[in-house]
C-alpha cells in the first residue's frame, strides 16, 4: 500500500478532528439556498454571482480556522498553495480529495478536479441550465476569499460540472497577482469583507 503524501496525511488528520455534519442535510440545505436564489433573482447568471459572493465571505472567515487547525505553514508559491488547498482544505472542510492538474508553463494557472462533490448529492439540473448555472459556484468564491487573505488574488471559475454531463467537475484557478500589503491595508481589507463584526470598538 502506498504511503500517503504529507499534505494528504495532514488533510486526513484535520478531517478526523473536525465536527461532522450529516451529508444529506448539508446537501439539502445548500440545495434549498440555490433554489431560493433562483426564485429571488430568476437570472441564473446573477445566481452564479450571488453564490460566488457568498463563498468569498465564507472563505475570508475560514482562513483563521484552517491555519489554526491544519498546522499548515507558509507555502512557497502558487503551486504549493494549490496542493494544500486540494489535499488539506477540501479534505478538512468537505471530506473530499481533489486533484490538481493542467498547470500552465508559468505555474500561475491550474485545474482543481472534483470527483465527489457533496454539494451535488440528489441534484439534477434541467437542460436549460446547462452552460449557465454553475450549481457549486460557492466553492469558487471560497477559493477567492481564502486566498486573498493570504495575499493571493485569484480568479476561479467552473469549466466542467458533473451536473452538466461532464465526467468530473473542474475549477480553473488563475493567479492574478500576489498582494504586497501593509498590516493596516490588510486589516482594512478584512474589515471590508467581514463587516462591522470584525471592527474593533
Amino acid at each position: 500500500m502506498a504511503t500517503p503524501r504529507p499534505n494528504q496525511r495532514i488533510g486526513d488528520t484535520a478531517w478526523s478532528k473536525m465536527p461532522k455534519v450529516n451529508g444529506e442535510l448539508f446537501a439539502l440545505t445548500y440545495g434549498s439556498l440555490v433554489t431560493q436564489l433562483i426564485k429571488d433573482f430568476e437570472d441564473l447568471k446573477v445566481v452564479n454571482q450571488q453564490l460566488d459572493n457568498m463563498g468569498y465571505n465564507i472563505g475570508v472567515r475560514l482562513v483563521d480556522e484552517f491555519l489554526a487547525k491544519s498546522g499548515v505553514t507558509n507555502c512557497a508559491d502558487f503551486k504549493e498553495t494549490a496542493e494544500v488547498v486540494a489535499k488539506v482544505a477540501f479534505k478538512m472542510f468537505l471530506g473530499i480529495n481533489v486533484e490538481v492538474s493542467q498547470w500552465n508553463a508559468e505555474g500561475t494557472a491550474c485545474s482543481l478536479l472534483i470527483y465527489d462533490n457533496p454539494l451535488t448529492e440528489f441534484v439534477e439540473l434541467p437542460p436549460s441550465a446547462y452552460g449557465v448555472l454553475w450549481y457549486s459556484n460557492v466553492l469558487c468564491g471560497v477559493l477567492r476569499g481564502a486566498l486573498e487573505m493570504v495575499q493571493m488574488r485569484v480568479e476561479a471559475q467552473f469549466v466542467k460540472d458533473v451536473l452538466q454531463g461532464d465526467e468530473v467537475s473542474e475549477i480553473r484557478s488563475v493567479l492574478c497577482s500576489v498582494l504586497r500589503l501593509s498590516s493596516l491595508e490588510l486589516k482594512g481589507m478584512i474589515e471590508e469583507a467581514m463587516g462591522d463584526e470584525y471592527k474593533e470598538d
